[in-house]
């Protein structure tokens, strides 16, 4: 039976489609969605001026002048309280818009999530991002803005590959939201369908229990909340330390090159 279990195959859109349901459950639990300026002033409150919270949120903390230590500090205070949250038991996969769907998903894995998609959202307004737009309905869009912080934090290759690329790219944009099709236009594409499938294999019902295991340990049939909180806590620190390395977490580099009156007309000699 074992056998019989490790050599199904799922096709790629099984996998794609599973995990696809699992991401739009999760998104459905109450206060999974952070609002990125309301995050930022209450963190930012007790440590900056009014004005420099302001700053941090029209542009990022770098440009605001938040020092590096406070940064970090916050982000390991977040991770901190998430973990203490996560090894308790008072999750609840029935709270408002929560899980009830086709497919069951063990409460525990979707403890996990939860708090994985809210630390990683957390962490990337910390360390830089603008608003990765998750508030309006899950579409393809949002599912590839999960899954790019989601794999970083699960250590799938190419993941980190495509945070840098992004982070490379717009960085040096003043916008206060991630633009629409950042994701699904870019070259790294292909990594996120591939980490739509990863997934997909790995909560299917014939697979979980052995696929799981290799990132989070099985007891008595279920994760336990430390182990959930552990898992938690090592996948919570790589995204951090891959996030404070991107160009989203540097000052903005400012153009000093000088710039010509656009009707100051070339010299005709």
């Amino acid at each position: 039976m074992a056998a019989s279990a490790q050599s199904h195959q799922w096709s790629s859109s099984d996998a794609e489609n599973l995990v696809r349901q699992v991401i739009k459950a999760v998104m459905r639990l109450a206060g999974v969605r952070i609002d990125r300026a309301a995050f930022l002033r209450n963190q930012l409150k007790s440590h900056c001026p009014e004005e420099q919270v302001q700053a941090a949120v029209d542009t990022k903390l770098a440009d605001a002048g938040v020092s590096d230590e406070v940064i970090d500090e916050l982000a390991n205070s977040i991770i901190k309280s998430h973990v203490m949250r996560a090894s308790g038991t008072s999750f609840v996969a029935g709270l408002p818009g929560g899980i009830a769907m086709a497919i069951t998903i063990p409460t525990d894995l979707s403890q996990l999530m939860w708090h994985a998609i809210v630390v990683a959202q957390k962490l990337a307004y910390l360390y830089g991002w603008p608003d990765l737009q998750l508030e309006d309905g899950v579409d393809e869009e949002t599912e590839m803005r999960i899954l790019m912080l989601i794999g970083s934090m699960y250590g799938i290759e190419g993941s980190n590959r495509l945070l840098a690329e992004i982070a490379s790219r717009f960085a040096n944009e003043v916008a206060r939201t991630l633009p629409k099709q950042a994701l699904t236009k870019t070259a790294y594409y292909p990594i996120i369908k591939e980490a739509l499938k990863w997934f997909g294999i790995k909560l299917t019902k014939k697979t979980f229990a052995e696929g799981i295991s290799k990132v989070v340990p099985i007891v008595g049939g279920g994760v336990s909340a430390s182990v959930t909180a552990l898992t938690l806590r090592g996948m919570s620190y790589r995204l951090k330390n891959h996030l404070r390395t991107l160009e989203y977490a540097k000052p903005t580099q400012k153009d000093l090159s000088p710039q010509q009156d656009p009707e100051q007309q070339p010299s005709a000699d």
